[in-house]
């Protein structure tokens, strides 16, 4: 039996800070990788990849993923949330900037927030706790101010999309936590997801006409390897591991860094300004972190 913590300690703050860093550069990567590859098409050949590294993973270590254990619907459905959140996502960064559509994606928090408790009365959050997700969730909005405020025509297709992401997150987590798979193993608990997605992200991909082709050069196939074994078998596996031993509403408040990071790296890469809006958003996510 997995041992539960009732708090974060320094190993899922260093794992969660790494994540965050991570994801955050991981949406400019996709977007910056679009060119020479369809989103949803990007995102199965991703998805296939990781689930071949994670089954040959659990061979070598002998992790079951067979057994009877009454986790096969629900999984189903948490692997289809799943999945509805990257095609979401990778679709929408074809409307939008990936800084814009991360501070969409990232309200997923507080569907977790809200839910999770619900069923799971340990998880309830105090309210100085709610405080600092309002004041971090608030730094996000103000640091990507501009951004929000006289966007091209396009762009509402994009938040529409990162919106339903981060719905499509949060209720990941609230299947995850509320259910018997919050009693499997971080690595089924992630086959469900990555291989649902390696599944039905194609049939998707083919019903919206995309070309199954890939432009080949050195940018495109780094970015799908990174993208595969960092992204989604690395970075996963390890959300996967936190949320087996550590309370999902404090972790999730703590994913408030990833969008932050979106915008210094686009800054860095797209060259999206910084203003000083961005300055008082990190001011503020600093202190509802804190």
């Amino acid at each position: 039996m997995t041992q539960r913590k009732s708090h974060l300690d320094g190993t899922a703050l260093s794992v969660l800070f790494l994540c965050c860093l991570f994801w955050g550069t991981q949406q400019v990567l996709i977007k910056a990788t679009l060119p020479f590859m369809a989103p949803v098409f990007q995102a199965s050949v991703r998805f296939l990849g990781a689930t071949l590294l994670l089954m040959a993973w659990c061979f070598y270590k002998k992790i079951p993923l067979w057994q009877k254990d009454k986790s096969m619907w629900v999984g189903i459905i948490a692997g289809l949330l799943f999945a509805l959140e990257f095609a979401c996502l990778y679709t929408g960064l074809q409307y939008t900037s990936a800084s814009r559509l991360t501070v969409f994606a990232y309200t997923a928090p507080f569907w977790v927030a809200f839910l999770v408790p619900i069923w799971v009365p340990s998880e309830k959050l105090n309210s100085i706790q709610w405080l600092g997700l309002i004041l971090a969730f608030s730094g996000v909005i103000l640091a990507l101010l501009d951004g929000l405020v006289g966007s091209s025509s396009l762009h509402w297709q994009g938040d529409l999309l990162a919106l339903l992401a981060g719905l499509s997150w949060g209720l990941t987590t609230v299947v995850i936590k509320t259910t018997v798979l919050n009693k499997l193993s971080p690595e089924k608990l992630l086959f469900y997801q990555v291989a649902m997605s390696a599944i039905s992200l194609p049939f998707l991909s083919l019903a919206l006409n995309e070309p199954w082709t890939m432009q080949m050069t050195y940018f495109s196939v780094s970015s799908l390897v990174i993208q595969t074994v960092l992204g989604a078998f690395i970075s996963y596996l390890a959300w996967m591991w936190l949320l087996s031993r550590y309370p999902a509403t404090k972790m999730s408040g703590f994913v408030f860094l990833t969008p932050v990071a979106a915008v210094m790296v686009g800054n860095l890469w797209l060259q999206e300004a910084i203003t000083l809006a961005l300055i008082g958003g990190l001011i503020l996510v600093a202190i509802g972190m804190i």
